[in-house]
């Protein structure tokens, strides 16, 4: 068992910090008002929130002035999952709640954006909330009813931003892709949910290239025959093609929108999983849930008002753009970044942050690393005074990343909160992770998030603490999938989460909670390493392995073999005029066994010309073992869900060389 209790805190908020967090100020209110504890911070109101969990879900949508146009019977109908029914009886409006600070601050920008060339440039509420009401009474008067489709082929721009803000008040459902997916990656999400519009660009600016998407566009015309209108977004400057509308005429005029009020459990998005063994999820998610979710994320969690700028570096095929668009709930501004993360050289996103003057800066555990690597220093070489919080998601921050990120910004007098955080495109949120009253720990995630009944379980559901498990959520989350899209007897929707432990969400982590209530990720369990019975992570042989400066970016893999032996290699992609000798092997073999242990050292590296990943940046650490072990490539792998599916003809080759 591993004890936290005696490992002094990274960074520890100070007593002015902490009195002026909204979550502080939720405690007193929701003491006062609902019965929460008054004392005990967040642990005592983590506790109170999980053990009285409708009555915590009430407090919030009273905190967060929910409107609800009807109100609801109960908070929480049958706690069963999967199939919980929140709010029964209640209607309301996602986009309705997304556009309230125009009421109040109508001239304040609502939404800054800007791309590789060009300058922060603001929309502000009033003009946001207009386009909103142009685009919701075309989308109507082309025939858009509740629960119709709505797809986006689009980059993270204002009009996507618009154009998912005036489907959810229409009732519509949104959907999305970023334009660098291929026409055959984005079929295979759209052709399930049948959209009866598409958004799309020309084209778009990505490493200071302008690439052409006119025939991509016009392949899913032909390959969608449920459009009933195409919405031309002439990102490059070109003419709207034969038979599509141009996007100034559908959004010209001050138009008041008129938000149509749905029952709490009505769809507002299809987000889809990575899709690397199959066909993508197409997890559908609801207008209530996901408001109630992101209003305690964004404002409670990320301590995110209406004074504050939020950007995360992100695209719209990945779930933290739309958690990044839910930054509206709050009033907060919202930055919006076209563009490659490392162009024109690896710290633009610092760049991005300083120009448009960031409160809360949010990117992925590999850019932070690669920062570092590359000897980038933020705070050092842009005025990021600004920034309070740097958060990560998409793979655990390493212990280094950690202590970077607090040396840079220390070594310039800055008081930084380092949020790790993590969750999934399952419900769109996270499970754990920021929380501004609590200290950081090194290689930590700072504590379960409210209402998330979060456990680590040993194979017979017993929780542990201390100890890798499972990451499993016991209770329901509002924002949990309503059901797949093409799911009807919901078997792959169970087969998904709850095979495992019937009745509770299994994620597919391996997770340890510390006896503090922090949060260390271990890795995916669908590939964890196993070895003599003994659970390992990839994700902490990757952050030893790559403290290395001859080594770019790793893969592990271990794989069962017929026999009953175990195959354990590492996969090495090296940096720039590095060899792979005997002298680098050694080293990294003695590297992994002083830092982890001789159990991790692994049977073979390889050399591999680059580690493949998905379109949102995972590296497919399960479809290479299936490849490993004899699974044809196109059965292991959806092609379309790879960023270079080329390089996965090696790990097939490798698979028929060891048979023989």
């Amino acid at each position: 068992m591993t004890s936290a209790a005696n490992t002094a805190p990274l960074w520890q908020p100070d007593a002015d910090r902490i009195a002026a967090a909204r979550i502080t100020r939720f405690q007193a209110w929701a003491a006062e008002h609902h019965g929460a504890p008054a004392d005990g911070g967040y642990p005592a109101l983590h506790r109170w929130s999980v053990e009285q969990l409708e009555t915590f879900w009430r407090a919030l949508a009273d905190w967060s002035g929910v409107r609800f146009s009807t109100p609801y019977e109960s908070v929480l109908a049958d706690p069963a999952m999967p199939g919980a029914r929140w709010f029964p009886g209640a209607t309301l409006n996602y986009a309705e709640h997304a556009l309230r600070a125009a009421d109040t601050r109508p001239d304040h920008p609502a939404l800054l954006h800007l791309d590789e060339t060009s300058q922060p440039a603001a929309i502000s509420w009033a003009e946001l909330r207009h386009q909103v009401g142009a685009l919701a009474a075309e989308l109507r008067a082309l025939g858009v009813r509740p629960g119709d489709r709505v797809s986006g082929y689009l980059p993270n721009i204002p009009q996507a931003v618009t154009a998912l803000l005036a489907t959810a008040a229409v009732g519509g459902v949104w959907t999305s892709c970023a334009p660098d997916f291929g026409a055959r990656s984005v079929l295979d999400r759209f052709q399930q949910v049948e959209p009866v519009v598409l958004f799309a660009v020309d084209g778009y600016r990505y490493g200071g290239k302008a690439h052409d998407r006119t025939a991509a566009v016009a392949e899913l015309r032909r390959e969608l025959p449920s459009l009933r209108a195409v919405i031309h977004v002439p990102l490059l400057g070109t003419e709207a093609p034969e038979g599509a509308l141009d996007w100034s005429t559908v959004t010209s005029g001050a138009v008041e929108p008129v938000f149509e009020q749905v029952p709490f459990d009505h769809p507002l998005w299809v987000l889809y999983s990575s899709g690397t063994t199959g066909l993508p999820k197409a997890i559908v998610q609801s207008q209530g849930g996901i408001l109630l979710e992101h209003l305690k994320q964004l404002a409670l969690h990320c301590d995110l008002g209406p004074d504050d700028r939020f950007f995360w570096y992100t695209s719209t095929g990945w779930m933290m753009w739309n958690f990044l668009v839910s930054g509206l709930l709050t009033g907060t501004t919202v930055v919006l970044y076209d563009g490659s993360p490392g162009f024109p050289d690896t710290g633009a996103q610092w760049s991005v942050a300083e120009r448009t003057g960031a409160t809360f800066f949010g990117t992925s555990a590999a850019y932070v690393m690669a920062c570092r690597k590359a000897g980038v220093h933020p705070a050092r070489d842009h005025d990021l005074s600004r920034v309070a919080c740097v958060a990560t998601t998409g793979s655990p921050l390493p212990p280094d990343g950690f202590r970077w990120l607090h040396d840079e910004f220390a070594d310039s007098g800055a008081d930084l909160w380092i949020a790790s955080v993590s969750g999934g495109t399952d419900v769109c949120s996270c499970f754990a992770g920021a929380v501004p009253t609590l200290p950081v720990h090194i290689g930590e995630l700072q504590a379960a998030c409210l209402g998330t009944d979060l456990q680590s379980w040993d194979p017979h559901g017993r929780p542990l603490i201390g100890e890798v498990g499972e990451l499993v959520v016991a209770n329901p989350m509002p924002s949990m999938p309503i059901r797949f899209w093409n799911d009807p007897d919901g078997s792959r929707y169970r087969d998904s989460y709850f095979e495992m432990f019937p009745g509770v969400w299994r994620h597919g982590d391996w997770i340890t909670i510390t006896d503090r209530g922090s949060v260390i990720i271990h890795g995916r369990s669908d590939s964890t390493l196993n070895r003599q019975g003994v659970r390992m992570g990839s994700a902490d042989v990757y952050e030893a392995v790559e403290r290395l400066p001859e080594i770019r970016e790793s893969l592990v893999i271990g794989l069962e073999e017929p026999e009953g032996g175990y195959w354990m290699p590492l996969f090495v992609h090296l940096a720039e005029g590095a060899v792979l000798d005997d002298g680098l092997r050694d080293r990294i073999k003695r590297t992994i066994r002083e830092q982890l242990s001789p159990r991790h050292v692994p049977d073979d590296i390889i050399e591999i010309p680059a580690v493949p990943h998905t379109l949102t940046g995972k590296r497919l650490e399960v479809p290479v073992k299936r490849l490993l072990q004899g699974t044809p490539l196109t059965k292991a792998v959806n092609p379309g869900s790879v960023d270079d599916v080329g390089l996965l003809a090696f790990y097939e080759e490798l698979a028929r060389t060891r048979k023989r």
